[in-house]
């Protein structure tokens, strides 16, 4: 018997072979390839996601030395990306979890129409301009409880009624923006309280940072920990991976989607506030392409429409991508049209990407 558990553990030593790769035995004979450090860093789809945005960076920093790597260019950068990022950390759940969600840019506005709306209605003359804190704390919390309440609503429909989420956020999308018109009369709200535009809106802190970044950032952060360390990030990746398999395992599978759902409303809703805060007003008439820009940065940033597959981390890099081009192209003076396109190639090299993955990993 020992004899034999000295050849077991003889034969599992790890060896080094050809290149340096590390072999071990998997006690029947067979040799297993061990990759190193160096090789899962390089096989990481998001070093390289990295690499492409520093390139970018370095690109245009060469092209206009004196415009883009500025301090005022990267600030502006940053405050314009970070209601799209909040609206991406939710769509990076729903991805996952091999859904999708059309209707974050509808509900954005809605959530900024009811957060106004409530803020005007509560102030003297209908006028919120020199509304309290009070005020805009009740604003906020009706722009959030807004935007989950269409994030319930689709993940009913799409766990309960199992309705395709394609469709249902589809219907969301148009339902969403015709009740934000309906309650505006289709004319913007202009009516913001000063003080919310000065703090959130255009305030800093920590020396110079917006506090509409420091938001963006916490949210961030916070979504990382949640999906990479606790027990609902490993439901989530386990549903997108399968959901059959996830049910058949314990998991509360309609239950777990209609959270992931309402978490991508109410961060849709916490967008809309910020989005207020910032223009001063509900901006009814934008926001029309930003489910696709959240998609498609989520989609560059290595998460995988099949699902299963997916980083937050590398969801700020795909964000960032996109944002970096259209504001490299403008200071670049690049005619306003290559700008779709050049996105458009980014996200179909990067779903393209994706695929031949997926098949190395099939064929494994």
């Amino acid at each position: 018997m020992s004899d034999q558990t000295e050849d077991t553990a003889e034969r599992s030593e790890p060896t080094k072979g050809v290149a340096g790769i590390r072999k071990a035995d998997n006690g029947n004979g067979v040799e297993i390839a061990e990759r190193t450090a160096l090789q899962r860093l390089l096989g990481a789809s998001t070093v390289w996601i990295g690499v492409v945005l520093v390139a970018l960076c370095i690109v245009f920093s060469v092209l206009r030395p004196d415009a883009f790597p500025t301090r005022f260019t990267f600030q502006t950068l940053l405050i314009e990306t970070s209601v799209l990022l909040v609206l991406s950390v939710g769509m990076t759940f729903v991805i996952i979890t091999s859904g999708i969600d059309l209707s974050v840019g509808m509900v954005l506005i809605f959530s900024g129409v009811i957060g106004a709306k409530s803020m005007e209605a509560l102030s003297p003359d209908q006028d919120a301009t020199g509304a309290g804190w009070g005020i805009i704390g009740i604003g906020f919390l009706l722009s959030v409880a807004g935007g989950g309440l269409w994030g319930l609503l689709n993940g009913v429909l799409v766990a309960k009624a199992k309705i395709p989420p394609l469709i249902v956020t589809l219907g969301s999308f148009g339902a969403a923006l015709g009740a934000a018109q309906l309650i505006t009369g289709g004319v913007d709200t202009r009516t913001v309280p000063e003080k919310l535009r000065d703090t959130l809106g255009f305030g800093t802190t920590l020396g110079g940072v917006p506090n509409l970044v420091l938001v963006a950032t916490v949210v961030t952060v916070l979504a990382a920990w949640v999906l990479h360390t606790t027990r609902f990030g490993r439901y989530t990746y386990a549903i997108g991976s399968n959901e059959e398999a996830a049910r058949r395992s314990g998991i509360a599978v309609t239950r777990h989607l209609i959270t992931v759902y309402l978490l991508t409303g109410v961060l849709a809703g916490l967008a809309g506030f910020m989005n207020l805060a910032y223009f001063g007003t509900t901006t009814i008439g934008g926001h029309t392409t930003d489910n696709l820009d959240a998609i498609a940065g989520v989609v560059i940033g290595g998460t995988s429409l099949f699902g299963g597959v997916g980083t937050i981390v590398g969801t700020v890099i795909g964000v960032f991508i996109p944002s970096v081009l259209k504001k490299g192209f403008v200071i670049a003076q690049v005619p306003v049209f290559w700008q779709p396109i050049a996105v458009s190639v980014v996200l179909v090299a990067a779903v393209w990407f994706d695929q031949v993955r997926r098949r190395a990993r099939d064929r494994k």
